[in-house]
């Protein structure tokens, strides 16, 4: 049973909802546009912001969705936990198109906020008006994830949690490398 959760995770983490934003909206297939990203910013750029808002709220949904299933069906911390990184991996490399998908980050912070409430709350602000001031995602995430752990474990989260709250946004920003790694090295 265990497996399963984690198995519908990937797959409800899996469901292209900027794509299939992409398609409703403008008949168009959004990782073939603006940065090639399937997610919520170049969905935002590219197809306006209440189509960008929408599917950030859409894909971080995904990410509280599989933590509360996995907390219903009473699965043990490790594989809530797991679930969570079903999601994102479901995300990033979903199976309905041909594993290309976004970088995770809007299904993370669905996550972390259900995980980890309380520091989220407190990064929230400052990310929020770094995003606005500084117009960078990459910027507002930093913002959001770095001090993360430095919070949690002032708030005495378990260390667990505190693990997890590098481990997910770290698993972003791998994904976010492997993605834009051409542009970034020569040759």
């Amino acid at each position: 049973m265990a497996w399963l959760i984690v198995l519908l995770s990937y797959l409800i983490g899996a469901v292209p909802t900027a794509y299939i934003a992409g398609r409703l909206a403008a008949g168009i297939d959004i990782r073939k546009i603006g940065d090639d990203n399937m997610g919520a910013a170049n969905t935002y750029r590219e197809l306006g912001h209440k189509t960008g808002v929408a599917v950030f709220f859409l894909d971080a949904f995904k990410g509280i969705l599989v933590i509360l299933i996995a907390r219903w069906a009473h699965l043990s911390q490790e594989l809530v936990l797991l679930c969570g990184v079903a999601a994102v991996v479901g995300h990033n490399w979903p199976v309905y198109l041909r594993f290309r998908g976004g970088r995770g980050e809007s299904t993370a912070i669905g996550i972390l906020y259900v995980l980890v409430p309380i520091p989220m709350l407190i990064m929230t602000g400052p990310a929020f008006i770094t995003l606005v001031w500084k117009k960078n995602v990459i910027l507002a995430s930093a913002v959001l994830f770095i001090p993360l752990s430095l919070i949690g474990w002032w708030l005495h989260l378990p260390g667990i949690l505190i693990a997890y709250s590098i481990a997910l946004p770290c698993l972003v920003g791998l994904t976010h490398f492997l993605r834009v790694r051409k542009q970034l090295l020569p040759g």
